[in-house]
């Protein structure tokens, strides 16, 4: 214990956290790469349906988007240590149950419960190395986990190739290892730094409204391609999304503990950060999801050479996050977020010219662009999110991120999944998606692509609005702190 309360005490804390907070990152990331290429493998092993495929994918991340917010509040009201270690052990539970899962629907339960682990993780990262890291060192702090996460994003493609060659459960399997390694490193190594919130109480109204809300939103727009966008089921869920989504804006506006603190959008910065946030996170991160298919279907590759040609995304994250961390923690964020937007955007855009049988070059060139892109945007964004606010209101500042992030990913991934059903044979459709498309010619792969390069489009405009917002920030940011109150100054 001594030895404990020594490190505790001593300057180098910082580091400790941050190794703990990069375990977690990287679970998170090798997770999501695992899983994606294994897409295909599921699909046949498991017979499910085009639509139950991408909700293994969709339920996690709508799981941990919604309780994102309420994870950060209760570890702002009970300690983010116990939080984070909450998460680990969730997560490995429910990724040893998603191993012997025998269809779909128990794959997207035991999904569900991953999510729910995943949002204690997520919620609590960024406030615990914004806890530990004073503020000069803060976006240096960032990148570096944002590198962690790239190295999760190179390794995780090409062992899932590996994993599902012996067999898919394995893709899940070799999370609880992982799991349980962080959540004992968390227990010994994290200590509570920040004062709690005065603030009591769950926005549980708020909550449900959300997760209806989003839920009617996401189910309209991944059946509507599929479907048709007069079906009923399509019409309901946007209906129920048209009244919940804005019903639970209001509630939070008027509520005396609520899920989403508003006020914490009065600070210029803050608020266009937020906003930039969700654009990267809707531009960027259908890409593997997308691309997957791409390689495994028009390009007929096996799971383990597509893990290898989607490394240039995260390669590129994992040169320019670090970096990137680095000038901003010198010159603001403004002008760096605003060039790695626009930089994905050139990249994105740069992929409406791939065809079912483009040399692999160029798919590694724009890859390569996109991730040097995201990279530079993401460190010097959630370092100057995460410097806004006092450190009492980091947790829940760092779910809000997070929400606004991964509901643009949802967002993404549902309407990549519209664009590019629409108007496709569903019988191409599931060739494709199972990794069998190597017997279609290339008038049948042309309406898949075409569809592509729509939704292409639309992302890589996106992108480019977020370059745009991202100049509204303050020209100048200077932190000003003392005691509990932290002062944004422009």
């Amino acid at each position: 214990m001594n030895f404990l309360r020594t490190r505790r005490a001593s300057e180098h804390y910082k580091w400790w956290v941050l190794s703990c907070t990069s375990v977690g990152m990287l679970l998170a990331t090798v997770n999501s790469g695992t899983l994606i290429i294994a897409l295909p493998e599921l699909e046949r092993s498991l017979h499910t349906t085009l639509l139950q495929l991408v909700w293994v994918i969709l339920v996690y991340m709508i799981a941990s988007t919604v309780l994102l917010l309420s994870a950060g509040r209760l570890s702002d009201l009970f300690g983010r240590k116990h939080a984070y270690v909450l998460g680990f052990l969730l997560f490995s539970l429910a990724s040893l149950g998603a191993g012997f899962a025998g269809s779909g629907t128990e794959l997207i339960v035991w999904r569900v419960v991953q999510g729910i682990g995943g949002a204690f993780l997520f919620a609590n990262a960024g406030a615990l190395v914004t806890d530990a890291f004073p503020k000069k060192q803060l976006g240096l702090a960032m990148g570096t986990n944002v590198m962690i996460a790239a190295v999760g994003l190179v390794i995780g493609p090409v062992l899932g190739g590996a994993l599902v060659a012996i067999s898919w459960p394995w893709v899940f399997w070799f999370n609880v290892p992982l799991g349980l390694i962080g959540s004992a490193w968390a227990f010994l190594v994290l200590h509570e730094m920040s004062g709690q919130s005065d603030e009591r109480g769950l926005d549980l109204g708020g909550t449900t409204l959300f997760v209806v809300g989003l839920t009617g939103l996401v189910f309209a727009l991944s059946k509507g391609g599929l479907s048709g966008w007069n079906n009923s089921s399509v019409v309901a869920g946007f209906a129920v999304a048209a009244v919940l989504l804005p019903a639970f804006v209001l509630v939070e506006w008027r509520g005396r503990s609520p899920m989403l603190d508003l006020a914490m959008f009065r600070s210029r910065l803050f608020a266009a950060a937020a906003a930039t946030a969700f654009m990267n996170g809707f531009a960027r991160f259908a890409l593997t999801f997308l691309f997957v298919f791409y390689f495994q279907g028009p390009q007929d590759q096996s799971p383990i050479m597509a893990g290898l040609e989607l490394a240039p995304l995260a390669i590129g994250m994992l040169v320019a996050s670090p970096l990137a961390g680095v000038v901003a923690d010198r010159h603001g964020s403004r002008l760096l977020s605003a060039a790695g937007m626009l930089i994905s955007a050139v990249g994105i855009a740069g992929m409406t010219t791939l065809q079912a049988h483009t040399a692999y070059v160029w798919s590694a060139l724009w890859l390569t662009l996109v991730g040097i892109g995201s990279g530079v945007f993401n460190s010097p964004n959630t370092a100057a999110m995460m410097g806004a606010v006092p450190a009492h209101r980091r947790g829940i500042a760092s779910g809000a991120r997070m929400m606004l992030t991964n509901t643009g990913a949802v967002l993404s991934i549902a309407f990549v999944m519209a664009a590019i059903t629409a108007a496709v044979p569903k019988d191409v459709l599931f060739k494709i998606f199972s990794g069998l498309a190597s017997g279609l010619s290339s008038a049948q792969l042309d309406p898949f692509i075409s569809n592509m390069h729509t939704a292409l489009w639309v992302l890589a405009a996106v992108s480019l609005l977020g370059s745009l917002v991202s100049l509204l920030r303050p020209s100048h940011e200077r932190i000003v702190e003392h005691e509990d109150v932290l002062e944004l100054v422009a």
